[in-house]
């Protein structure tokens, strides 16, 4: 399932290849899609080539290739573009958790929180989050503490040395600020997200990894977003 923006750049692409022959440059997919900087448009082919749908061809200036469109996309994404240039993501959206009665089916007893697993989160390099509620985990209370809270699903390994795996699923509790040594769920610039220690340098923001292949990246305080902090993790054997 790809994200708006990774469809709308597949569309561009495909779209400016079959009328000319030529893919768009950087300059030209960054206007399309109405972004604020090339690392955006970095990103987004770097996870459509992951995905299997373009491929780069060596030794070639601006040599992309589309290697197929998608069976399906997330509801609501095939789209005109003009109508998505007001778009303001964000990687939670409907009622967050809270507190229910534990039913007959429910392990254990008293009560349970009900909370939404809202997506996947990439723990590499960033990813749009997916908005669309996929399913509920039933939480004991003790485990979250106060707040609003959902989950995610880890993508990507760059959070290995804290603990943070590909596949597990991560508790956040809904927040818009944090402090230097929490890891945070990160929305760079309005576009896409990513689960990061982070670092507060002066005026700057640093998105820290856990592992030691991964850059710290530094963002000036606008370009940032908190959506939430980690706050517990969930994993299946």
């Amino acid at each position: 399932m790809l994200t708006r923006k990774q469809y709308d750049l597949l569309r561009f692409i495909h779209e400016r290849l079959k009328e000319t022959g030529v893919p768009p440059s950087f300059d030209e997919m960054k206007e399309a899609l109405d972004l604020r900087s090339k690392s955006g448009i970095h990103r987004l082919i770097t996870a459509l080539e992951e995905r299997g749908f373009i491929r780069r061809l060596p030794n070639r200036a601006r040599a992309l290739e589309v290697v197929r469109l998608p069976d399906s996309v997330a509801p609501g994404l095939a789209i005109p573009r003009a109508a998505s240039r007001g778009f303001s993501p964000s990687v939670i959206e409907g009622s967050l958790g809270k507190v229910r009665p534990a039913s007959d089916d429910d392990e254990g007893a008293g009560q349970v929180v009900t909370v939404p697993v809202m997506g996947r989160i990439a723990a590499g390099s960033p990813i749009s989050a997916i908005q669309t509620r996929s399913h509920t985990l039933n939480i004991p209370p003790e485990m979250l503490g106060s707040g609003e809270h959902f989950a995610l699903e880890v993508r990507g390994d760059s959070m290995i040395e804290a603990g943070i795996l590909d596949g597990d699923t991560v508790l956040i509790r809904k927040c818009d600020t944090a402090d230097t040594g929490d890891i945070i769920v990160a929305l760079v610039d309005d576009e896409e997200a990513t689960l990061k220690r982070l670092r507060k340098k002066g005026a700057s923001i640093a998105l820290e990894a856990a592992n030691p292949a991964y850059e710290t990246r530094i963002f000036g305080p606008d370009r940032v977003r908190i959506q939430g902090r980690l706050i517990g993790l969930m994993r299946r054997y």
